[in-house]
């Protein structure tokens, strides 16, 4: 399992993965420095949701990551993972909980969601200015470019980007280097 958190050695948000779970605390190793530490077991929880992604003419079961206490609504556009590192963007058209449809519902509670796929995506960034990380969400085309060390514009914040971690794990660190929104787990950013 991996969660996000910020490394006290790197000084930024990165993937952790968790070597040792306690009723208190974690054993977390950082996948970017590889210092391990103990930090405090996270109030909410990331879990996956099984997902039915109706594509046309079929359907495919995958998973979308949420926290336990999130709430799902439908209409909600989420992003569901498929395997073989296929991440589609979903809308999601019903809720099941239990033998029930229901219009929303916590996370927790959700026995699966029923979705289409849609054309666009949602890019997260956490960008950093001074001492606070401020949480991005933007909306575009899954197919839309994005590029280390250029300046972007998500919700009236302007950031430069420092690196974009990818949906398969890996890194972007180096000036120039790019990728499509589709394939961006998130991107990190220093506001302007």
């Amino acid at each position: 399992m991996y969660i996000t958190v910020v490394c006290p050695q790197c000084e930024d948000e990165t993937d952790h993965e968790v070597l040792k779970e306690a009723p208190a605390d974690l054993l977390v190793r950082c996948t970017v420095c590889g210092t391990i530490y103990h930090i405090p077991v996270p109030k909410e929880r990331l879990i996956d949701v099984k997902t039915i992604v109706s594509m046309e003419k079929e359907s495919l079961v995958g998973s979308v990551e949420l926290l336990e206490d999130d709430l799902v609504s439908v209409g909600d556009n989420l992003l569901a993972d498929c395997g073989d590192d296929e991440v589609i963007s979903v809308e999601v058209t019903s809720i099941e909980v239990g033998e029930r449809r229901v219009k929303r519902a916590k996370a927790s509670e959700v026995s699966a969601l029923w979705t289409r796929v849609i054309e666009e995506v949602v890019v997260k960034a956490s960008v950093h200015h001074k001492a606070k990380t401020i949480p991005l969400y933007h909306l575009c085309d899954g197919e839309e470019s994005f590029v280390v060390d250029e300046v972007y514009t998500f919700d009236n914040v302007k950031f430069r980007i420092s690196h974009i971690k990818m949906r398969t794990g890996q890194v972007l660190r180096k000036d120039g280097w790019k990728t499509v929104a589709k394939k961006i787990k998130r991107i990190y950013g220093n506001k302007m």
